[in-house]
């Protein structure tokens, strides 16, 4: 008989992002009190026979919001229901969804902060209180249907807290804010992902894609992909750290994982308005983006490196930014 053996995942199998997914706790790497925290949360739900408290996830895309609510759903053995907040458009598709959910269901939002705050309404009894509250007919022969709900769990997450409703956020049973993940974990997380893949990465690979990755496990898995890529189509066996810094050097992503758009933004604020401080109207307008994406995309991480600082004035270029791009500030001697 032949020998069994795994296909190699081709970068363009729709099953890859999956297959890289953790499936089990101990896969999942890094945000370790969170993980505490959920396994606290889901072993006292399992021991009362009750249905898991609401759960918020908050924090930048592709720190792992979606692979926890999939986790938790597994680890309560509970089916997962999963939409999105721009899916709900109308207050009959989430009154349709709430109807079908059985005993024990989770119930998945993510990009909560796009729904609408009608939604929002419907959503506040169905947490609270189990209730269903539909209006029936219109003008003077409208009447109040209300529906009793199976106990459920509700996990939404947010790249957006902010823009969340007060009273929604207070519904939630416990909210917790993912962070950047520590350098070591990304390593990890590469090492693990690599193996699933079939390539084969030297060590001082793995610590290039790790600086450049953003501390953010999508993004290492995104450069670890397209390093496979070049080292196929170059013939290379291994991904080593010239493949590594090819790889890097062909998307025009420096050492610690600035793209053209975040060395544009510095620059602008440096050399357009002598290092800031600079508003963010006035940002977006120079770099031609919107404004919600500066905030929500460039900021969070050129903050976290030291980059650049957010002040009552606007946005300031730190020293660590001049240093970064080889950017001689004011006063300083060539």
């Amino acid at each position: 008989m032949k020998p069994v053996t795994h296909p190699i995942l081709l970068s363009d199998d729709p099953t890859i992002d999956q297959a890289l997914r953790p499936t089990v706790w101990s896969e999942y790497v890094g945000q370790e009190k969170i993980k505490k925290n959920l396994k606290i949360l889901i072993e006292a739900a399992q021991k009362r026979n009750e249905a898991a408290d609401h759960v918020l996830f908050c924090g930048q895309a592709g720190l792992g919001k979606t692979t926890l609510a999939y986790l938790t759903a597994k680890e309560l053995r509970s089916p997962l229901k999963v939409t999105s907040g721009p899916a709900l458009e109308k207050m009959g598709d989430l009154a349709a969804i709430l109807t079908n959910l059985e005993k024990g269901e989770v119930l998945f939002i993510d990009e909560a902060h796009r729904m609408n705050r009608m939604i929002e309404e419907v959503l506040y009894p169905a947490m609270e209180s189990r209730k269903l509250h539909l209006i029936v007919g219109k003008g003077p022969s409208a009447r109040t249907l209300s529906l009793d709900l199976p106990p459920f769990t509700l996990i939404a997450a947010t790249t957006r807290e902010n823009l969340l409703s007060g009273p929604l956020r207070s519904r939630f049973g416990a909210t917790f804010r993912l962070n950047y993940y520590d350098p070591e974990d990304i390593k990890k997380i590469l090492r693990r992902s690599a193996e699933i893949l079939k390539a084969n990465a030297t060590e001082e690979a793995v610590n290039i894609l790790a600086k450049a990755s953003r501390a953010t496990p999508r993004v290492a898995n995104r450069l670890l992909k397209r390093a496979r890529d070049y080292a196929e189509v170059k013939g290379e066996r291994i991904i080593d750290d010239k493949v590594a810094l090819k790889t890097l050097e062909l998307l025009e992503i420096d050492s610690l994982g600035l793209e053209p758009q975040d060395r544009r933004l510095i620059q602008i604020i440096i050399q357009k308005f002598n290092g800031g401080p600079v508003g963010v109207n006035t940002l977006a307008a120079a770099l031609n983006e919107d404004k919600g994406v500066i905030e929500d995309i460039y900021e969070p991480y050129l903050m976290s490196l030291g980059f650049i600082l957010r002040s009552a004035a606007g946005r300031l270029a730190l020293p660590a930014a001049y240093d970064h791009l080889g950017i001689k500030r004011r006063g300083e001697l060539l």
